[in-house]
């Protein structure tokens, strides 16, 4: 079977669930007493975390599309396992939105932020399987293939939940500030043996 069908399928999910990360941002009630000016400065300045979530959740989401796009563009063929692993992977793509929004209202619990955490590890430990299913023994590529490639995509997939687990660590230390370690992965990513030298 040809994978046209699933990435139609994930550019479908990923874009609405990008989309849907804005509908976190919400300003609470207006308080009577103040002026306009100062009140919405205020207002906004108490959102800062939520307007963080919804950056980082939208990086992130746009990182495994980008992750996705690349492993598709050697995976020439599917079956009925590979389209299962990328269906529950994009079970949890449609769940960062609400992961996101558990995050920015409960900012300093931890319940939150493991859920958040462990939303995106599944989501990256799918990343990982959807790779190397495809790439072992050549079972869904090109028998071509660089190996070097496959090894590449291999270092460059676990990158992603090596970084969550440190972040699942810190939330039960700091939870209020664990979210900033995900900020490692696109400079991580940017790294020269994360990316495939050409030749």
């Amino acid at each position: 079977m040809t994978t046209h069908r699933i990435e139609n399928l994930a550019d479908g999910i990923f874009s609405i669930a990008m989309t849907l990360l804005v509908l976190n941002l919400a300003l609470p009630e207006v308080e009577t007493g103040l002026t306009l000016t100062t009140e919405l400065h205020t207002l906004l300045f108490g959102q800062t975390h939520k307007f963080f979530n919804y950056a980082l959740s939208f990086i992130l989401l746009a990182i495994f599309w980008i992750i996705q796009h690349q492993q598709f563009h050697f995976i020439k063929r599917t079956d009925h396992t590979h389209l299962w692993i990328n269906i529950f992977s994009l079970m949890f793509v449609a769940l960062v939105p609400f992961s996101t929004s558990l995050t920015g209202d409960y900012p300093n619990e931890t319940v939150a932020k493991l859920f958040f955490d462990l939303n995106l590890f599944i989501l990256g430990t799918l990343n990982v399987l959807n790779w190397t299913y495809a790439t072992k023994d050549y079972r869904l590529v090109d028998r071509g293939l660089d190996p070097r490639r496959i090894a590449m995509g291999n270092r460059r997939d676990a990158v992603i939940p090596a970084t969550i687990l440190l972040a699942m660590v810190l939330s039960l230390i700091i939870p209020k500030w664990s979210s900033c370690v995900y900020l490692l992965i696109p400079i991580m990513l940017a790294h020269p043996w994360f990316r495939h030298k050409k030749t």
